[in-house]
């Protein structure tokens, strides 16, 4: 029913790929525009309008180590660098 189709993004003059599972997907969703940016220039916008993350320093609860998270850590949960948590949910999977 859908078929790609090649749109040109208005932020930065590239050309990106509308995939017919995304049109299927806004017309689900009852969404009648096409979009107007590339995947990266969307990201882009959604990071500005966010602002800068704030992070914590903390002590990660299994190495030891000095990391930045972007919560404030809590006395009463463990804290995790991110090679620490990466291994812990590769145990878990």
């Amino acid at each position: 029913m859908y078929e790609d189709k090649t749109l040109v993004c208005k932020e930065c003059g590239n050309e990106f790929v509308f995939t017919s599972g995304e049109q299927e997907f806004y017309a689900e969703k009852g969404f009648v525009n096409e979009p107007q940016r590339c995947k990266d220039c969307r990201a882009a916008r959604k990071a500005a309008a966010r602002g800068p993350r704030e992070m914590h320093d903390a002590v990660c609860a299994s190495c030891g180590a000095e990391c930045k998270v972007p919560f404030e850590p809590k006395n009463d949960r463990p804290v995790y660098c991110s090679e620490c948590f990466a291994k812990l949910n590769e145990q878990a999977e």
